[in-house]
């Protein structure tokens, strides 16, 4: 498994990370309750251990059943998550990622100007 592999989450393991992040420490049958979409248990049980061996998640036994929980917070995974797409997709620009939205108008100039109004009020504090 490459490092990226390991950081990168697929769409199925970044769903059950968001039950556990959301209920925190939870066994196989509480983040199966807790996905939108109706998955077997073993579907589940596989994508936990999965994630376990990313390193995302840590796991404990308690009586007969692992209880999984994150290792990992949701800010740092959506962190790599962007730092991925910013590399396959605009070469590591930041900037190339930010015109893209603007040309694909998913955000418009105004709210670009509003954004670094309030980056540059932060910076002041």
């Amino acid at each position: 498994m490459t490092k990226r592999e390991k950081e990168t989450l697929t769409k199925l393991e970044l769903q059950i990370m968001q039950v556990i992040w959301k209920l925190g420490a939870s066994n196989v049958s509480a983040v199966q309750a807790g996905l939108e979409q109706e998955l077997a248990y073993t579907t589940v049980q596989t994508m936990l251990n999965i994630l376990h061996k990313k390193g995302k998640l840590k796991r404990k036994l308690h009586g007969r059943a692992f209880e999984y929980s994150a290792t990992v917070t949701e800010a740092n995974a959506s962190g790599h998550a962007l730092r991925d797409l910013i590399d396959r997709m605009f070469g590591g620009s930041s900037e190339d990622l930010v015109m893209s939205l603007i040309k694909t108008r998913q955000i418009d100039p105004r709210k670009i100007l509003e954004l670094t109004k309030r980056l540059e009020e932060g910076a002041d504090k």
